[in-house]
């Protein structure tokens, strides 16, 4: 009686008093740059599995956007057929090289700006240090501003906005240079498959402002455009997502993904990784669980489908029954080949789901692999415990199978087909238990239908038989649906040649 008390007593221990393991911090969020989890929470982790950088947080540090802004701003980039980095000579011809022309008004004083941007730039090129090219433009935004004011024609307005561009680089003022490259943009003289990379400029220093709402309207752009920047899309779901509007972020993420695919790209790891965050800490499940689907749909290695399940269960009203085909799904996606800190109460909450008294065979089985891989240990009283209760049930467990079906045969439901069903797939006996649960779903009776469909759809998969199980994971409804979708996805991903 002690000894069952105490056993009792580790349980709940393990598992809380409703028998429910709580996962605390999904291992997709871990930041082993920095030594923790995305998600401010946690054990200091120094490293993910394998040694990867799994995720960064809401810090976002947009490297890539900030390193081709530089290079832009310091070597030149082609707009219209004219180059941003250099003056415009509108004062000795006054014919634009697209059309149109310079305004009278702004030919009268964009000279003096043009001559800051040309010393300037000579200073530059005879190696003057950065401050004193600073020093020597003081009054230089009040010049340029009157030649902005005075810009009426599209050639004005794009000599205008190359002048605040480069300017402002000197000066290191990025209103300056937002403001011109909006200006350019709206010359109307940009060729149109550079309009969504200056959007994404536009959007950039808006977003390293803080100015959310006007970097969601450029990056819009941008990303509609299918700009080759990969940050763009990021930038836009964060400026909805510090706006409070996580939702449209990750919408918009999503419609940059479809585009990016439908233009035969690839979609960046970044993108869906960065979504699972907005998802996950604006607790948004059906986003949470459609992203990290997505991603081990792309990139299906053992770490994603761990995380892929464990969201799922996280925003899910999962019970014992949905918890040991989620196991199962870990089995054999290799998600519990990820390293022990990830995958040790998954095992634990396997072997619950999973129960010696129930099915013997199966909780041995995860056990005896857990123990191999070095995810459990023998000295824990709970694992040493259910290993001998399922060894020294399995022989007559087994020897009971064959009378279990005759009367699931004989019976006018399919429950006890079910069961029975669910036994010969726990001994990895696949074939038996397909047939067993299509029996089952043809008298129909007081059965769970998706449960069965679930597993019926795990035992064609089994058997190599992947288009009938995605037939079947298919028909799966309710709160088994996304986890259906993931071992549809998994089937789908070994059916490749």
């Amino acid at each position: 009686m002690q000894q069952g008390v105490a056993k009792a007593a580790i349980w709940r221990q393990r598992f809380g008093a409703d028998g429910v393991r709580n996962m605390t911090i999904l291992p997709m969020f871990w930041d082993t740059a920095r030594g923790r989890n995305d998600l401010g929470t946690g054990p200091v982790c120094q490293r993910g599995p394998r040694g990867d950088e799994v995720m960064r947080g809401n810090t976002m540090k947009f490297v890539t956007a900030r390193a081709a802004l530089a290079v832009a701003l310091s070597t030149g980039l082609t707009a219209g057929g004219v180059l941003l980095g250099a003056a415009p000579a509108f004062a000795k011809e006054k014919e634009a090289p697209k059309g149109g022309t310079y305004s009278k008004e702004f030919v009268a004083v964009a000279g003096p700006v043009q001559k800051l941007v040309q010393d300037a730039q000579a200073a530059k090129a005879k190696g003057t240090p950065d401050a004193q090219i600073k020093a020597s433009l003081a009054g230089a935004a009040d010049t340029l501003a009157k030649a902005e004011a005075a810009a009426k024609t599209g050639q004005d307005k794009l000599a205008a906005g190359q002048f605040a561009v480069q300017l402002g680089g000197f000066l290191d003022d990025t209103a300056m240079r937002s403001r011109g490259v909006k200006s350019m943009i709206d010359s109307g003289l940009l060729e149109a498959d550079k309009i969504p990379t200056f959007n994404f400029y536009l959007g950039n220093f808006a977003y390293a402002s803080k100015d959310y709402q006007g970097a969601i309207d450029p990056l819009t752009k941008a990303v509609q455009g299918n700009v080759s920047e990969d940050a763009a899309a990021e930038m836009l779901a964060d400026s909805y997502n510090e706006l409070k509007r996580p939702a449209e972020g990750l919408a918009a993420l999503k419609v940059a993904l479809d585009a990016r695919k439908a233009a035969g790209g690839v979609v960046p790891e970044g993108w869906y990784r960065r979504a699972n965050v907005i998802a996950y800490k604006s607790k948004l499940g059906p986003q949470a669980i459609e992203w990290s689907t997505l991603l081990v749909q792309a990139q299906p290695n053992p770490l994603n489908w761990l995380g892929a399940g464990q969201l799922t269960r996280e925003f899910s009203s999962f019970g014992k029954e949905e918890s040991l085909d989620l196991g199962r799904l870990f089995l054999r996606s290799g998600a519990l080949d990820n390293e022990k800190q990830y995958v040790a109460r998954e095992y634990i909450e396997y072997i619950q789901a999973a129960d010696p008294r129930r099915l013997p065979g199966e909780t041995a089985k995860i056990i005896e692999l857990g123990l191999s891989k070095g995810s459990l240990e023998s000295s824990d009283m709970f694992v040493s415990d259910s290993l001998s209760q399922a060894k020294g049930r399995i022989a007559a467990d087994k020897a009971s199978l064959v009378g279990l079906e005759k009367d699931a045969r004989a019976s006018a439901d399919g429950k006890l087909a079910v069961a029975t069903a669910d036994a010969y797939l726990s001994y990895d006996n696949p074939a038996k238990a397909e047939e067993l649960y299509q029996l089952a779903l043809t008298k129909g009776g007081a059965i769970d239908k998706d449960r069965a469909l679930t597993r019926l759809g795990i035992a064609q998969f089994d058997q190599s038989k992947y288009d009938a199980a995605k037939a079947s994971f298919a028909q799966v409804g309710g709160v088994r649906a996304p986890l259906a979708k993931l071992f549809s996805v998994l089937a789908a991903d070994k059916s490749k040649p």
